[in-house]
């Protein structure tokens, strides 16, 4: 039996797709285990730059949770664990981006938060439909830090979805294209990312989420620590030698 998801790496993207369109990409167990070994092997690859997650096929990307599953466990609170939170339950390093090409509700919702940077097909459509079931959502504690409040209390209150488009304008979404265009453009996006330097890359992630978890004050205390190294790298002067020599740097992430 073929896995429900899959790993490919192109040009230094790594692509890990929950391969289930029939049943929407829902969250079935194998999907969350195969996604948890995804992250893993994501992490692990050196060759690997930047993750992208995405489902397969042209209606979703992913439905949320398998609620026929969910029905036959007689499933209460989720545990810790139950799908890999990226940043929360399982730490991811290098940048991730969401290809979302489709509907993204309840967990797909989730997945598609917790990526560094989301690119949508413009059918794609966004909800937290667990008011809607009886569920809850407390994953989405981030998003009235990612939307402004009042839009983060609609979408939690009322479960509606909401357009790619209506996504992009509150700042969920990076950028919305065609179906088509979705996975020529993210990669674009994911080689511009891989091609900079590395260790700059990876300080530049954990920096631009500190705002979320500390005061301003520390914030710049935190991002001076995080920085020093980059700055002492082999890489923090091969740029501007590169530079001077009129050619591509070549970093070596040391």
């Amino acid at each position: 039996m073929s896995s429900p998801v899959t790993y490919e790496v192109t040009n230094g993207v790594a692509w890990l797709t929950i391969d289930r369109p029939d049943a929407r990409n829902a969250l079935s167990k194998a999907v969350r285990e195969g996604l948890f070994d995804g992250v893993h092997r994501f992490n692990a690859d050196d060759e690997a730059k930047v993750l992208v997650l995405t489902g397969a096929g042209e209606k979703a990307f992913c439905a949320g949770g398998d609620l026929k599953e969910m029905n036959d466990v007689a499933l209460q609170v989720p545990p810790p664990d139950f799908l890999p939170q990226l940043g929360r339950n399982i730490e991811v390093p290098k940048p991730t981006i969401a290809a979302v090409n489709g509907i993204a509700y309840g967990g797909g919702f989730l997945l598609a938060q917790q990526c560094d940077l989301v690119v949508a097909a413009d059918h794609a459509r966004f909800a937290v439909s667990e008011v809607r079931i009886g569920r809850g959502s407390p994953w989405a504690a981030p998003l009235s830090w990612l939307v402004p409040p009042r839009v983060a209390m609609e979408i939690l209150l009322t479960g509606d979805p909401i357009s790619a488009a209506r996504a992009q304008a509150y700042g969920l979404v990076n950028d919305v294209v065609p179906l088509a265009d979705l996975r020529g453009r993210t990669q674009q996006l994911a080689e511009r990312i891989a091609a900079n330097a590395p260790l700059s890359v990876l300080a530049a992630k954990r920096t631009a989420y500190l705002s979320a978890s500390h005061t301003r004050a520390d914030a710049y205390d935190v991002a001076e620590q995080i920085w020093e190294p980059v700055y002492l790298s082999k890489d923090a002067q091969e740029g501007p030698l590169s530079f001077r020599e009129k050619r591509a740097p070549v970093w070596q992430g040391i």
